[in-house]
């Protein structure tokens, strides 16, 4: 299954943010690592190495929250981004949303 977040105008800079509280249980996150359309996402390059195209600016986590700071995009796309975590108990886990880019 996969999710959906807000859209993503190309000229911000937003946060978006799986919430993995309820699904660890005890467990805690131990490392993240984001995907869009199944390319493995640098911080501060653009997907592909497109000016222009879908940049990771900042991955943050919590104990239960992973976090991606997210800008530009190509207007009109929509972005399979995927959240892979890894546990402290060893287990890894990935969620797929879509994130569309529309100017507003």
């Amino acid at each position: 299954m996969a999710y959906k977040w807000p859209d993503l105008d190309p000229d911000e800079v937003a946060d978006f943010s799986v919430d993995w509280g309820r699904f660890l249980g005890t467990d805690t996150i131990a490392s993240v690592v984001w995907l869009a359309n199944d390319t493995l996402l640098a911080t501060n390059v653009s997907l592909g190495g497109v000016n222009g195209d879908l940049m990771l600016i900042q991955p943050t986590n919590t104990n239960t929250v992973a976090t991606a700071r997210f800008t530009s995009g190509i207007n009109g796309t929509r972005y399979k981004i995927t959240c892979r975590i890894t546990t402290t108990g060893s287990k890894t886990f990935e969620r797929n949303i879509f994130l569309r880019v529309r100017s507003r």
